[in-house]
């Protein structure tokens, strides 16, 4: 199978369709997929619902797709760099579905692994658990939740090869493992492809069956804040 595409706009081409879930790697500004993210914006497909950690800047990453009102849903875990997404959110524009960091991740990696639900502390007594079963497990409540699969896993790696295994760097991984299982297609964008068997087996972080399609782009790498020291 021939999972190595020349542009994104090539490897997202038969996958979108409007009202689709995308899930979504990446952690602020770091490890996100840029190229695929500006070329679902350029494909125009609307009512999304994006899982992800968090919702970029208005001018970069996920924000792009905010702004030309392609977002119907966000399901995060923090959204606070992005003004547009607040203002969206505040005007009822938006659907919000507020998940707690680690809760957000285990959801992705549930659904990667066929786990349809778990039980965690995390959220009790909040709002977070209304509408939620919840169990007793020892004396204590724990409330459902469910893992979560989404139609397409779109992720940002450093190294690939031609079969679709990948290897991030350093704090870039961040939630980009778990999307990248948890999603129907994963399409993924890297740094630099390279020949199969190229890659050792040890340091690969996702294994190329978990990838459907794979691309090498150009990235901005932006810094989401910058804090320099005033001489």
């Amino acid at each position: 199978m021939d999972k190595v595409y020349n542009t994104a706009a090539e490897a997202l081409d038969g996958v979108l369709y409007d009202g689709m879930v995308i899930a979504a790697g990446g952690f602020g500004l770091c490890g996100i997929p840029e190229v695929l993210i500006s070329a679902i914006r350029d494909v125009g497909t609307t009512g999304l619902t994006i899982a992800s950690n968090n919702a970029g800047v208005d001018d970069f990453g996920l924000g792009l797709l905010l702004q030309t009102r392609q977002v119907k849903k966000m399901i995060s875990s923090y959204v606070g760099e992005n003004s547009e997404f607040m203002r969206q959110y505040m005007a009822g524009e938006l659907e919000l579905e507020f998940n707690p960091q680690g809760t957000l991740a285990e959801r992705m990696r549930a659904g990667g692994a066929g786990i349809p639900g778990f039980y965690t502390k995390t959220g009790v007594g909040t709002v977070i658990a209304e509408g939620k079963e919840e169990k007793e497990f020892d004396g204590e409540t724990f409330i459902l939740e469910r893992g979560l699969i989404a139609d397409l896993s779109i992720v940002k790696a450093w190294k690939g090869d031609t079969q679709g295994n990948l290897i991030y760097r350093k704090t870039a991984r961040n939630f980009n493992p778990p999307v990248a299982t948890c999603g129907k297609i994963c399409i993924a964008e890297v740094e630099e492809i390279v020949p199969a068997g190229s890659l050792n087996p040890d340091l690969i972080h996702t294994p190329g069956i978990y990838v459907s399609r794979i691309i090498e782009g150009e990235h901005e790498k932006r810094i989401e804040q910058r804090t320099v020291r005033v001489p």
